[in-house]
């Protein structure tokens, strides 16, 4: 059972809270929520390792990772401003720990639907 922690604060915004509810599902392997929520032309650069294109392709990658629960995810900070979003924190994976930030962009400032996904992820010490 994967530890979660969110010290951001959500209060009075929708969209806060969706992403909130978005990185849970990441963390949780709730594969449904996530890809129900890509657009059919999402794309998802994850920095220095690929880029995935499309909502078939997204959903192979997000299958493949659903089983991969990690044993904690920290959640620091969610920012969203119009259709832009950021989020960070931490997530650990047995014995290794990582630093992300995901941007995220949507088809609209009101919007659950994610057009695009930017990430950054670094292993770190504890």
């Amino acid at each position: 059972m994967t530890k979660i922690t969110v010290n951001a604060n959500c209060r009075n915004s929708p969209k806060k809270e969706f992403l909130k509810d978005f990185n849970i599902a990441f963390a949780t392997g709730q594969a449904d929520f996530i890809i129900e929520h890509v657009s059919e032309d999402i794309v998802w650069e994850i920095y220095g390792d690929k880029s995935i294109q499309g909502k078939n392709q997204f959903s192979l990658e997000i299958n493949a990772m659903k089983n991969r629960v990690p044993a904690e995810l920290k959640l620091d900070s969610i920012i969203t401003h119009g259709q832009e979003a950021a989020v960070n924190g931490k997530i650990k994976m047995e014995t290794e720990t990582y630093a992300f930030c995901d941007v995220y962009y949507f088809s609209s400032a009101s919007s659950t639907i994610i057009k695009k996904i930017h990430t950054y992820i670094l292993k770190i010490n504890g």
